[in-house]
């Protein structure tokens, strides 16, 4: 216990007004996510364009984690324009179970991103934990293209990688970054009632 409080000082006391910034849109895009409010996306862009810069920088070295995020940051901008379709006349994206070909497209995003940030993190940079972060950010890659697309089970794949994030977050003692985890993770379990509730109502008003 010592050592985890021990750690969580020196978070604190290492955060800068960036990292603060970036955990607090993180929280309130998990929260507008679980709201089904656009708003995931202008929040979200915030919290990962800023870790895209703070973790590209040389003091950190997670040029995978940075990728990540660039990706995320990507993927906001498309869900952004996406789920604002029923501002153009068009019909509103609703929430939607997937199909199946939508679900191996995300098990084969995962499985293909999970091989190459495996290769990356071997070949190209000084990793000890290759395989657990590139499943954790593939698995998080999969969830973030159903959730542009309003998709349940993003949920499912988004928790798959907090839950799996969480014990390596503490392995390299990160403590305060894995207690954001562990609450990101109940937020989405949370989130995944809300939506499948939302789902299931739809599909009885169509019966």
């Amino acid at each position: 216990m010592n050592e985890i409080f021990n750690g969580i000082q020196t978070g604190l006391h290492e955060m800068t007004w960036l990292e603060v910034v970036a955990v607090i849109f993180a929280v309130l895009s998990v929260i507008f996510q679980k709201k089904n409010n656009i708003l995931v996306y202008p929040t979200g862009i915030i919290s990962t364009g800023i870790y895209t810069y703070l973790l590209s920088r040389a003091h950190f070295k997670l040029y995978a984690d940075a990728t990540l995020n660039a990706y995320y940051l990507v993927m906001s901008i498309y869900g952004w324009v996406y789920w604002s379709r029923k501002a153009t006349q068009r019909p509103e994206v609703k929430i939607t179970r997937s199909s199946r070909r939508e679900m191996l497209t995300a098990v084969a995003i995962a499985l293909t991103g999970w091989v190459l940030f495996y290769l990356l993190l071997v070949n190209f940079s000084d990793s000890n934990v290759p395989v657990m972060d590139g499943f954790i950010s593939a698995t998080a890659c999969a969830g973030m293209w159903l959730l542009a697309k309003r998709k349940l089970e993003n949920w499912i794949l988004l928790n798959i990688s907090n839950f799996v994030a969480v014990p390596l977050l503490f392995y390299k003692h990160l403590y305060l970054t894995a207690f954001l985890t562990i609450f990101l993770f109940i937020i989405a379990l949370f989130g995944y009632a809300s939506w499948r509730k939302t789902v299931m109502q739809q599909e009885i008003a169509h019966s």
